[in-house]
């Protein structure tokens, strides 16, 4: 209403990050949590001094007050309640002069590269955010918990959607399974969103032993989730949605469309059917999975990979200074290309297979990691597992899986048991030839497993092959 345009900040960033993108976006204002104070402070701290920094506008909190020793270095121009007793009732807002004036600028999360500046417009984002409550049928003032960082491409357009529909906002700063099933019992909560990390750590609790006392409507996207892991979360009473979207879409802009007659198959299939991302909702115009040679649709059989690409009203504007990279996944005629890999399945619901710098090519063939993946989430004693690409001098590439453990695991299983496990139920070449057992798999900010450090780790252990001989 100012006219400024938000940027909400990954406050798990580190500081150099941090101070490097409040320089980007030439940051003028700056909104500070009692418990990023010192954040903040460091993160102002190494701004080159030719360069001035924002305005700072402490956000008080009985709950979590200041550090007792606050920096000295650090000068709030005001508090945020102080900034409102000083606002004119009387303000004209300042509208847009056109649809496209930007909003909101998103720095992406960096799961393959650093992070880029996503700018997105009002038309744009007014689209995806009516779009995403259509979709999910939100009704009129429903509760909804923030398992979803508002960071995380604009909470999926939540924010905006909850205020349409007089929603109410449960928020916290940090969360657990006993924090999140605490909540939904105090609040009566009745939707939520999260990456299938927290579904998983939804499903894998102690607490979860007792099921919902009522439904809860949760939608999952940002990565594939296990149809293990949705069955699992199903079984304790939440109602699961699936959906994909990208920093660049605004929200979540494909829906895995539930069909009636689908309720009837058994469990398991139901799960991988739910799996799949699903078809383009009525806010995009249109998605497809090309041939990236020849830019042709691949075969509608499930099977053949290709690039997903879309287009619609709510595709970023571009990436912030960055004509070359906006350029790169522009194409002349409006489609965005994701950088995702899929298949079409003959129904028309895309399936995401991986991350384009993720497939494994073994021997020629190329395998989804994801695929893999799915196996090794059926392990009953597996909590997280990541498979990457290990260098090998006869096939050039193989599977490489690393995984944690269940809390309540007994036993640790060995390599040969895993590996012997995922050969019952894989095609040969797709079996990973090393299996590594971690304490916890290396994330992002926004809890994505980091595979390009976990890539990094297999490179440095070597061939496979050689490691065997």
């Amino acid at each position: 209403m100012s006219g400024a345009i938000l940027n909400t900040l990954n406050t798990r960033l580190d500081a150099r990050t941090i101070s490097l993108l409040l320089c980007h976006a030439e940051t003028k204002l700056l909104f500070v949590d009692p418990m990023t104070v010192s954040l903040v402070n460091e993160a102002i701290s190494l701004f080159p001094s030719s360069t001035k920094p924002p305005l700072l506008v402490l956000i008080t909190d009985d709950e979590e007050p200041l550090p007792q020793q606050p920096s000295p270095t650090i000068h709030f121009y005001d508090t945020y309640e102080g900034l409102l007793e000083k606002g004119d009732p009387a303000f004209n807002w300042i509208r847009p002069k056109n649809d496209f004036d930007p909003i909101v600028l998103n720095y992406t999360s960096g799961t393959t590269s650093s992070p880029k500046g996503v700018v997105h417009c009002h038309r744009g984002l007014f689209i995806v955010t009516l779009d995403s409550l259509v979709d999910w049928s939100f009704p009129k003032q429903p509760v909804f918990l923030w398992t979803l960082p508002m960071f995380h491409s604009n909470g999926w357009s939540y924010p905006w959607g909850m205020a349409a529909v007089g929603g109410t906002n449960i928020c916290l700063r940090k969360f657990d399974a006993t924090t999140i099933y605490g909540l939904i019992r105090k609040h009566g909560v009745t939707h939520m969103c999260g990456a299938p990390v927290v579904l998983n750590m939804l499903s894998n609790s102690p607490t979860s032993m007792e099921p919902l006392k009522n439904p809860v409507h949760i939608i999952t996207a940002g990565a594939p989730p296990p149809a293990t892991i949705l069955s699992r979360t199903e079984s304790l009473g939440f109602v699961v949605g699936h959906g994909y979207g990208l920093t660049e879409t605004g929200g979540i802009v494909v829906s895995c469309a539930w069909k009636r007659q689908w309720n009837l198959f058994p469990a398991t299939e139901r799960a991988k059917l739910k799996a799949r991302q699903g078809v383009r909702t009525v806010g995009m115009t249109e998605m497809d999975v090309v041939d990236p040679v020849t830019g042709m649709s691949v075969k509608r059989d499930g099977l053949t990979p290709g690039e997903v690409v879309l287009r619609g009203g709510c595709i970023m504007l571009g990436y912030l200074k960055d004509p070359v990279a906006t350029a790169t996944c522009m194409t002349e005629n409006g489609w965005f290309c994701t950088g995702d890999v899929g298949v079409m399945h003959s129904d028309g619901y895309l399936e995401i297979k991986d991350r384009s710098k993720d497939v494994i090519i073994s021997g020629g063939e190329n395998l989804s990691s994801v695929e893999v993946e799915s196996v090794l989430y059926t392990f009953p004693d597996i909590n997280e597992a990541a498979v990457v690409a290990r260098p090998d001098e006869f096939w050039g590439e193989t599977p490489c899986a690393f995984v944690t453990l269940k809390e309540a695991c007994c036993k640790i299983p060995t390599e040969k048991e895993i590996i012997e496990y995922c050969r019952g139920r894989l095609p040969h070449y797709m079996v990973p030839k090393t299996v590594v057992v971690k304490e916890e798999l290396p994330k992002t900010s926004t809890g994505k497993i980091q595979k390009a450090v976990l890539r990094d780790i297999a490179k440095a252990m070597g061939s496979s092959r050689t490691s065997r001989m």
